[in-house]
């Protein structure tokens, strides 16, 4: 039972994913998108999404102690971001705010391909640190904060907000978690200068978990467009090393000051390094400092039976990591934990459908269940 508290906030939104026939799985995204093409499609999946909703409700589906905050709009999507949260438990504290619109994503996400995604901002972009109750963090020992590139506010002025607010969550011993998003180089995240803003944010971060692609492209786009140059046609995760490609950037995010760096490489897996200043991660985590210590680690995904939608996986995996270093866990059994959960995902459309409670991960992975080919 985890008695430690945590808040999940930032990004929320409504993800509506058109649920594509069984016979069209491997099919190229260009053929569903060409200009007047009608294409057929089955029933709506409609479920909550963005980081809020994602690592949240996971978190909480796990068995984490978590308060969700994020804002949404006094319109017909909020109620349904409201009314599925409240099933979960984890409405009570979101912000409703008059005026606004509700985020929301239309997501293409054809099976065996990658997805694509319409998005609308909406009231994320006035979320900042002034939305997020001083007495929400009087008695949490982890802040999880998600997409600050999709939260207007947050990102602009160099990301001072974000400064602010995670400096400031830090200062009161709380241990501070921060995943990013997806930056489009045509709008107005991409005019941001972001290697300088986690320059700034970074030494107030204990736990940095963004996927790899869309750190490099912030940290390092040589790297990058070589990176996708190698790939051709594959998926660039398909081409990365974790010692030429991923343990080097990694590493420059511990330089900057990150405590613990866990990085989502797609489906081949993640990779966890982790600092020699382990003991300056928030005290209320009360987290064993010397096992934690100068940590380093590949994990391959595990192997399942189909694939429905990656919907939500990257997330899931975080909640995943956070809810076993609650409750406990050390470096490598949390990166275990984080790949297993991330994988179990992808079998449903939704982010916690496919999710199993621990203990029955730890079982199928003591009976032998096997790892992803590379």
């Amino acid at each position: 039972m985890q008695t430690k508290k945590a808040v999940a906030a930032g990004h929320i939104c409504l993800d509506i994913t058109p649920v594509f026939p069984k016979g069209s799985a491997g099919t190229e995204l260009s053929h569903f998108l060409r200009p007047g093409k009608l294409t057929e499609v089955e029933a709506s999946a409609i479920h909550t999404g963005g980081s809020v909703a994602n690592t949240g409700i996971a978190m909480k589906v796990l068995g984490a102690d978590v308060r969700l905050i994020g804002k949404v709009g006094a319109d017909a999507f909020g109620d349904m971001i409201r009314h599925i949260l409240d099933e979960y438990g984890a409405g009570g504290d979101l912000i409703v705010s008059e005026g606004e619109t509700t985020s929301y994503t239309i997501v293409i996400a054809p099976p065996g391909v990658d997805r694509l995604f319409l998005h609308c901002p909406g009231a994320n972009d006035s979320f900042s640190g002034e939305d997020i109750p001083a007495a929400a963090l009087n008695d949490i020992a982890l802040f999880h904060f998600g997409y600050p590139p999709l939260l207007r506010r947050m990102r602009e002025n160099g990301g001072a907000e974000l400064v602010r607010l995670l400096k400031d969550v830090k200062a009161q011993g709380i241990a501070t978690s921060l995943d990013l998003a997806d930056v489009d180089p045509a709008s107005d995240a991409g005019k941001v200068d972001w290697k300088q803003l986690l320059t700034d944010t970074l030494p107030y971060v204990d736990f940095f978990v963004p996927s790899y692609e869309e750190l490099c492209g912030m940290l390092d786009k040589p790297r990058l467009a070589a990176l996708r140059a190698r790939a051709g046609d594959r998926d660039l995760t398909d081409v990365l090393d974790p010692e030429d490609d991923i343990r080097p950037l990694a590493e420059m995010c511990i330089a900057m000051g990150a405590k613990a760096v866990l990085l989502k490489c797609g489906a081949p897996g993640m990779y966890l390094i982790t600092s020699t200043e382990t003991d300056k991660i928030g005290r209320r985590l009360e987290l064993d400092a010397d096992a934690w210590r100068d940590f380093s680690r590949f994990e391959r995904s595990f192997k399942i039976d189909r694939v429905l939608s990656g919907t939500g996986a990257g997330d899931t995996s975080i909640a995943a990591f956070l809810t076993a270093v609650l409750g406990g866990c050390g470096p490598e059994e949390a990166l275990r934990l984080a790949s297993a959960e991330g994988t179990l995902c992808c079998t449903a459309y939704d982010a916690v459908s496919g999710l199993l409670p621990f203990s029955k991960v730890r079982e199928k992975i003591s009976a032998g269940w096997e790892k992803a080919a590379r």
